[in-house]
Parts: C-alpha cells; structure tokens; sequence
C-alpha cells in the first residue's frame, strides 16, 4: 500500500500548560482535499504548520510520504521538502524582492542558477496562476491581496510538489475573487494529481474543495470523512458550524462552485 503522504500518529500540542491537541491520529490518502474545520483555538494552523515541521509536537509522530519528518540524511529531508509547498494565509511574500525574486526564491534555494532556466520557470509558475509576465517585476506592495495569493501560491508551486498545504487560502478575498481563487485550486489540483489540506472557516470554499473534511474539537479529531457524513454526525459543533441558515446557504453556493 502505498504511503499516506501526511500521517499524524499520537499528535499532542501543548502551549505553556495548555493542551491544544491530545493524541490526534489522521492519515490522509494521496490526492484527497482535505479541509480542517473547527473553531477558534483549535490549533487548526498548528496542525498544518506541525505537518511540515515547523512547528514540533510535544508527542507523538508526523510523518511525510511514509518517513518520520526529520529523519535521514540533509539530502533525504531537501528531497522531502522537494514534495510539498505551502500556501500562508497572508501570502507571506518577501516584501524587499519583486514577484519575480520571490517565485525564484524556492527555485535557487534548490540550486538552480542558470538564469534562463530561471526566468521560464518562473513565468511558467506565474502562467499556472494565470498572471502574466508584466507582474513579474512588481513589488508585493503594488499587489491586490489576490494577485499576493496567486503570486503566494505560484512561489509555493515552484518546486513541483506533490502536497500542497493552504492557511485560509481565500480570507481577506471578496466573494468575485475568492470564487475565482478557488476555481483556479481546484483546476490546479485536478490538472497536477495534487494532494491538498487546507485551513478554512468559509463553507463556500470547503464545500467548492473539500473532499473530506476533519473536524477538530476539544483537543481531538472529532469526525474526519467526506462532507456528507460529517453533517449527519451529531455534535453541537457542527450542529452550529454546518445547519445553520447562514451555513446552509455558504454550502449551496460552494456546491454550485464545485
């Protein structure tokens, strides 16, 4: 059988003398869109940042692609950070390079040089999130907040990854650009065999997305399946989160998006 590509196994998180997470166990297969719902102070973002390893649990085991993140040699682990990118939910871009310096950014890190390899790598990157090549020289300043995510999101598909991990990828968007953002994560993963978990509390683009759903409460996964299933668990967490009015209609729209 072959490797789940993100495997948590016994995850608790402690911050001081506060557990956010107890002994969290979930393994989620190759090309699923796996979104992680919950509410405030779950921990939702530490999970995702704990499943790259830049954040350490206080137990228990993460694993990438079947091996504990972490070990083998320096040249197993760049391997392994070869296979993943990230997408943070404010884009993060390096606000001293232009959009150009920041795609290639991933790229020399890995040991390109050749600087024509470069530039069509990048412009291929930037195509990929349908930006032309007249941004490539803006500041991230001179950005809309949805060209930082497309910008944010090519950066995080330079090295041809196979996980994608996404921090509310469409907050801070309107509702125009945050539909089209999810269109273009959607094609992206079809188009690429892609395997994508993101953080989100927008029901449009969970149910536009997701292809299961995990939900986080009280320091556990309290459900993890596909958004159907979720719905008919009876919690009053998702009893809120999912049938409410408001909720109800945030799904019909994603549905219709999806």
């Amino acid at each position: 059988m072959p490797a789940y590509p993100v495997e948590l196994r016994g995850v608790s998180t402690r911050f001081g003398q506060t557990w956010v997470h107890r002994r969290i166990d979930l393994a989620v297969p190759a090309g699923e869109v796996v979104a992680l719902v919950g509410g405030s102070g779950t921990g939702k973002t530490t999970l995702l940042r704990q499943m790259v390893g830049l954040l350490q649990p206080a137990e228990g085991e993460v694993r990438l692609f079947g091996e504990p993140l972490g070990s083998g040699s320096r040249a197993d682990q760049l391997a392994r950070r070869h296979r993943f990118g990230m997408l943070f939910q404010q884009g993060a871009l390096f606000s001293a390079l232009n959009v150009f310096a920041n795609v290639a950014f991933p790229l020399r890190e890995f040991g390109i040089r050749d600087e024509g390899m470069l530039r069509d790598l990048v412009l291929l990157k930037l195509a990929m999130v349908e930006l032309g090549p007249e941004v490539a020289l803006r500041m991230p300043a001179e950005l809309s907040g949805g060209m930082v995510k497309r910008v944010a999101l090519a950066r995080a598909l330079a090295l041809e990854p196979e996980l994608l991990l996404l921090d509310e990828p469409t907050a801070g968007l309107d509702p125009d650009r945050s539909a089209g953002f999810v269109r273009l994560i959607r094609a992206l993963h079809k188009a690429l065999g892609l395997t994508v978990i993101l953080v989100t509390h927008d029901l449009d683009t969970l149910a536009a997305l997701a292809t299961r759903v995990a939900v986080l409460s009280e320091g556990r996964i309290l459900a993890f399946g596909p958004l159907e299933e979720i719905m008919r668990v009876q919690d009053p967490f998702i009893e809120r989160f999912f049938h409410g009015e408001r909720s109800q209609a945030a799904l019909a729209r994603g549905r219709e998006q999806g």
